[in-house]
């Protein structure tokens, strides 16, 4: 398909390079200002909502997001496998010169 449209092209290499990106251009801008708006609200993106356990949204009861003084986690509703307070990971090593 891009050969088709590269060999259709007029006026040589300097027209062919020029026709190419009034094209890449016109594609650019027709996404932008007609496709992008038209599929947006047909996207999930905006359809946010985070719940605690409770059922009401953002947390305690004062509308906070954790209950108690900020290093509560909300309890052990998942068991990790590895610390989450700390980084146990080997530094990184540095390449010999």
């Amino acid at each position: 398909m891009y050969g088709w449209i590269w060999r259709r092209l007029p006026f040589g290499l300097p027209g062919k390079l020029a026709g190419s990106v009034l094209i890449a251009t016109a594609l650019v801008a027709l996404l932008w200002y007609v496709v992008f708006p038209w599929a947006e609200p047909l996207l999930p993106f905006d359809d946010v909502q985070v719940t605690q356990q409770d059922g009401g949204p953002g947390g305690g009861p004062d509308g906070g997001t954790a209950p108690g003084n900020g290093d509560d986690h909300g309890g052990d509703d998942h068991d990790l496998p590895y610390d989450t307070d700390q980084n146990n990971a080997p530094p990184p090593s540095t390449p010999n010169r």
